[in-house]
């Protein structure tokens, strides 16, 4: 028997019949850069768990827009970075419409209207108690979370976005915020819901650029327990039914079965949110000078379009633009 008929290293000789039977391709088609809102004028401060990343104002953020269209990434997830003098325990200054990241939301649409604009819809950044829900007696109400979810949603619309993300993991508020936004006239708004958010440990350096971890307990008793697989079925079937445009992975790397659970069993379009701790992991590695920090990034994030992801937000958005132009 010849043991040699069939011989896969004949496909890997060199690059260029490597990238003709390459079976997964990233292209910048493929991302959506997370983005920290400032307040004010001319403000940029680097997130010091996050090097290479920075919370910018209204009119830095328009600049760093700018240049990362002219890379090729045209949609970006913007996330509001809010002082503790506008916290309170029913995140009022969320619905707010002279709120700066409301006002920042409609210039920022205005200004690019070609860009793929999402938001954030949760209580966390605005809230005193640092947690995505109302909180009475240590407990999140869910249902009572709802209606000022709905009323952030709707303003968060009236600027002129393209798609909210809510990422409170309240049950039923998918279905929720959908009849809103139809009933107020906002049909074309596309709802991208974090379907499957698990209570992680890689979430610390988001926090740290928000500053809003919440101010007691965790968060598990609404987001996902990172044991569960299955669940996160049942999260997805409930997202679908209730009018979900999208269906999102969060976090991504430790959960690369759950993207492909998802891409597997639903028809709708995957997202997967390469997060902060996955990003500061590479960062922090690369500085110490033990892996290569761009191979490193290329990988990962092949590896989670390769398990089914159709869109990736990931913070290495930028310079895997760079890197691909240069």
């Amino acid at each position: 028997m010849n043991y040699f008929s069939r011989r896969p290293r004949r496909n890997r000789q060199n690059e260029a019949i490597r990238s003709l039977v390459r079976e997964t391709n990233v292209t910048t088609d493929d991302l959506i850069l997370p983005l920290f809102l400032l307040e004010g004028t001319n403000k940029k401060t680097e997130v010091e768990s996050m090097p290479g990343i920075f919370r910018l104002s209204t009119d830095l953020m328009l600049k760093e827009i700018e240049a990362c269209m002219k890379l090729g990434i045209r949609a970006f997830d913007v996330f509001p970075v809010v002082e503790e003098k506008y916290k309170d325990k029913m995140a009022t200054r969320s619905y707010d419409p002279k709120f700066f990241y409301l006002t920042a939301l409609k210039q920022i649409k205005q200004e690019f209207p070609e860009a793929l604009i999402i938001t954030d819809v949760a209580m966390d950044p605005y809230s005193s108690d640092g947690h995505d829900g109302i909180v009475e007696n240590g407990k999140i109400l869910n249902d009572e979370t709802l209606e000022v979810l709905a009323r952030m949603t709707i303003a968060q619309a009236e600027t002129g976005i393209d798609m909210v993300g809510p990422s409170d993991m309240m049950d039923g508020r998918v279905g929720f915020l959908r009849d809103q936004l139809d009933e107020a006239g906002f049909k074309e708004t596309g709802i991208m819901s974090y379907t499957a958010k698990y209570a992680s440990a890689f979430y610390g350096p988001f926090r740290d650029a928000l500053d809003s971890a919440p101010k007691f307990g965790d968060k598990k008793t609404y987001q996902m327990d990172p044991a569960n697989r299955r669940e996160a079925l049942i999260e997805a079937q409930l997202d679908i039914e209730e009018g979900a445009d999208v269906l999102m992975v969060k976090p991504a790397l430790a959960y690369l079965d759950i993207i492909a659970d998802l891409k597997a069993n639903f028809d709708l379009p995957v997202a997967a949110y390469n997060v902060s701790g996955e990003y500061a992991m590479i960062k922090a590695a690369a500085q110490k000078g033990w892996l290569d920090a761009d191979r490193a990034r290329d990988e990962v994030l092949t590896s989670i379009k390769r398990a089914g992801a159709d869109m990736i937000l990931t913070y290495f958005s930028k310079e895997f633009a760079e890197s691909i132009h240069s």
